[in-house]
């Protein structure tokens, strides 16, 4: 394997043999999708049945038990890709969280800031029950403001937060402080 700066976060959660197998499949793309951006690709990952055992590692990794969540939100996209089938395994309901325009009204928005630009998410006006507790995933943390307006939207429909889970962490972005004292989890971490 070519050297990386991409580490394993959560030792506990797989072995060293499919860390590093893990590690292997993410591409590092330089200024993409803008100059200075240093995009990583988590996409071959899906392409590989044994990259896709990312489940359980992911589930050795939760930063809560099954029983304090009652479903799993995924961020679209790369959290719908592995959000339902986390949730189909642990037995859990998935709440889509979409980019703008993607969902028939009603629904709730929240607007925030990319590393890149500026994004709004919306859930369906329906999608979460009164104080159902959510799991909140996604592929990626790197400002956290994604994860702040996902934590936003399902707080807003009357749910609350029990944690954050991400297979990769952007280091240097300080993305951790904007989930505030929540439960938080990853994978993998690497510098941005």
């Amino acid at each position: 394997m070519s050297q990386t700066d991409i580490h394993v976060a959560n030792a506990a959660s797989m072995s060293q043999d499919d860390a590093r197998y893990l590690i292997s499949l993410i591409r590092t793309v330089p200024d993409f999708p803008r100059e200075g951006i240093l995009f990583r690709d988590f996409m071959p990952v899906f392409a590989d049945s044994r990259g896709l055992r990312l489940l359980d590692a992911l589930i050795a990794a939760l930063p809560v038990h099954t029983d304090e969540f009652d479903a799993v939100a995924g961020l679209e996209a790369r959290g719908f890709l592995f959000g339902p089938a986390l949730a189909a395994q642990l037995g859990k309901g998935f709440i889509a969280i979409r980019k703008a325009g993607k969902l028939p009204p009603p629904v709730h928005a929240c607007s925030y800031a990319l590393e890149y630009g500026k994004a709004t998410l919306e859930i369906e006006d329906t999608s979460v029950r009164n104080n159902e507790r959510i799991l909140i995933v996604d592929d990626l943390i790197a400002t956290g403001g994604s994860a702040a307006a996902a934590k936003d939207l399902i707080e807003s429909a009357g749910g609350k937060v029990a944690g954050y889970e991400f297979v990769m962490e952007l280091e240097g972005l300080d993305g951790r402080t904007a989930l505030g004292d929540y439960p938080y989890g990853s994978l993998l971490k690497m510098p941005a």
